[in-house]
């Protein structure tokens, strides 16, 4: 061969090769590891639900999914963020530049996730929200790295507030745990009481997370407001509820709206005080065979054998899809994951089948209950009615009013 005219033809070859590696590279799993990190409050406020019990459903959707059959490798780790936006920024950093975690899941305590959300986009990570309430997420803060699965506030606001005020409770007055989370929730609610004709009458914003709301509730008592809405979660609502009782505000007349209430919290409350409460839901243990069998599963391997609340739900229905579209796409590019997990119609037990839009909301129904008299509860965890469902089309924000800029 002649040297001079093979040269061009040996490099045309090695460029090829390589063009053909880095091919084969970029639809390989990095590390070949898919590392899931659950970052929630393993300690403190919203323990119970979320937790543990997050990575127990995390590990449920692995195992049903059938990795280690399918040959791939999946491993879980989990960190207490504390509920502090600092702790939670320097786990996230130090578990994508060190750790090669792929994906971050859960993350309740909104200000802990919107720092998440920011990290991750620069990293080109991918991140799928279970416990973090602010609709701010698929709106102004919405990201292509990011899906918020479970619930928001919009949806709370909408399915609890328009709910109490068509029966009649049309003046307010909010508590609310002072960071994101509750600015949100109370901002939603507020706006979805006025634009039903309700009034506003008052409201105040309390430490989180705060242990006294002996001088909240007196202010919300003297107000006369007909519901006192609850813009706080796990801890905070419950003691709010048991104080309120205390105070016999229930019994002199006026009703607390639970703005985002838990099953693991009323399980905390008892039926005796936490009966008749009403909030919204977007999973209950108890619809149908599959829920219930997923929740005696759940609840074996669960601290205290609690029950599945909606946000263990919403990890293991995330981390299901998100291994799908690994699947479907050989890779766990953040991104692409995430555009690949758009794409692909959601479907599993707990929540059926489902879209993710363009904004990174996961679409399903929602459920309005009401907490069951004592008398009419059949177990420990048999707590709710459900009083309606709320359709897909209705259960959350329109696409065209979150005000995302990924949204043409």
């Amino acid at each position: 061969m002649n040297s001079k005219r093979s040269l061009p033809l040996l490099r045309t070859l090695v460029a090829t090769a390589a063009a053909c590696a880095a091919g084969g590279a970029a639809a390989q799993i990095s590390d070949n590891v898919i590392k899931i990190g659950v970052l929630n409050d393993m300690s403190g406020l919203y323990a119970d639900l979320t937790g543990p019990g997050s990575v127990v459903a995390a590990k449920m959707a692995i195992e049903d999914f059938g990795a280690a059959r399918k040959g791939m490798k999946v491993e879980v780790i989990g960190a207490d963020h504390q509920n502090k936006p600092d702790v939670g920024s320097t786990i996230a950093r130090t578990w994508y530049d060190t750790d090669k975690v792929d994906v971050i899941v859960d993350v309740p305590t909104s200000s802990v996730a919107l720092a998440v959300n920011q990290i991750t986009r620069e990293k080109g990570k991918a991140f799928l929200v279970s416990g973090a309430a602010s609709s701010d997420l698929t709106g102004k803060a919405c990201s292509p790295n990011t899906i918020h699965w479970t619930y928001d506030t919009w949806m709370l606001a909408n399915g609890t507030g328009s709910a109490i005020v068509k029966t009649g409770g049309d003046s307010w007055f909010f508590l609310t745990a002072d960071y994101a989370f509750g600015h949100a929730l109370e901002r939603d609610t507020e706006a979805v009481v006025t634009k039903s004709g309700g009034k506003v009458l008052g409201k105040v914003r309390h430490p989180f997370p705060g242990t006294d709301f002996s001088s909240f509730l007196l202010q919300a008592q003297s107000s006369k407001a007909k519901i006192i809405g609850l813009a706080n979660a796990g801890g905070d609502t419950i003691n709010s509820i048991k104080q309120a009782a205390e105070f016999g505000i229930v019994k002199g007349g006026q009703n607390l709206a639970g703005l985002l209430v838990f099953l693991t919290d009323v399980k905390a409350l008892g039926l005796a005080t936490a009966q008749g409460l009403i909030f919204t839901e977007t999973f209950y243990w108890d619809q149908n065979d599959a829920t219930r069998a997923f929740a005696k599963r759940f609840s074996e391997q669960a601290p205290r054998n609690n029950y599945p609340t909606m946000i263990h739900a919403g990890v293991y229905s995330s981390v299901l899809h998100y291994l799908k579209a690994i699947e479907a796409i050989k890779t766990d590019d953040g991104a692409k994951v995430i555009e690949q997990m758009k794409k692909m119609p959601t479907d599993d037990p707990l929540f059926g089948k489902g879209t993710i839009r363009a904004d990174g909301r996961k679409l399903h129904p929602a459920y309005l209950v009401e907490v069951k008299k004592p008398s009419e509860s059949k177990g420990p965890w048999d707590l709710y009615h459900v009083r309606a469902t709320i359709p897909t089309d209705q259960a959350f924000r329109p696409i065209a009013d979150g005000g995302c800029s990924l949204v043409k």
